[in-house]
């Protein structure tokens, strides 16, 4: 007997923008307070569109770390959020490798990195599949507080490159 792909959505977020104090570690640096607000205003986005989150894999960077805490403050509904070092400036192919561990039971899932890996990843699950009108904004470059929305029909542990189409991309900045 064989089951029907499931819907999924996957949500590919950079962090927002982080302070450049010398002295401090990359993976320690924390949020501007430009990239708190650009963060909140990734939350109200969410929320405002309906998109809830089933399971957050989120960077262990104090910036990606802060980036959940605002979006979720924001409204968008908190969800079961899983620290993995190895999203920490992971490339696109270590990141689709955490995605297809994602819990299977949850139907959107957020991940929450860094620069060039979750741009790269998003361009390679949709390849030109998708959203004129986001394919264009994402060739625009992908900032912080960029969102990627994803869809998926299947297994997260089925995911591979070329099999999700872009339904839209986003840049949140507060007013």
């Amino acid at each position: 007997m064989t089951r029907a792909a499931r819907d999924r959505t996957l949500i590919l977020l950079r962090h927002a923008k982080a302070e450049q104090t010398l002295g401090v570690p990359d993976h320690d640096r924390e949020l501007t307070r430009r990239g708190r607000q650009d963060a909140a205003a990734a939350g109200r986005w969410l929320h405002e569109h309906g998109i809830g989150v089933d399971e957050v894999l989120c960077s262990t960077a104090d910036r990606t770390r802060q980036t959940c805490e605002e979006v979720w403050a924001a409204g968008c509904p908190e969800a079961d959020v899983h620290h993995d070092r190895r999203i920490y400036n992971a490339s696109a192919e270590a990141l689709l490798a955490v995605v297809r561990e994602a819990d299977d039971d949850a139907d959107v899932v957020m991940v929450v990195g860094h620069a060039p890996g979750i741009p790269a990843l998003t361009e390679q699950l949709a390849d030109g599949e998708g959203s004129t009108d986001g394919h264009r904004r994402l060739a625009e470059g992908f900032p912080t507080c960029g969102l990627a929305v994803l869809h998926y029909a299947g297994r997260w542990a089925d995911l591979d490159l070329g099999d999700a189409s872009l339904e839209r991309f986003h840049v949140a900045r507060a007013d």
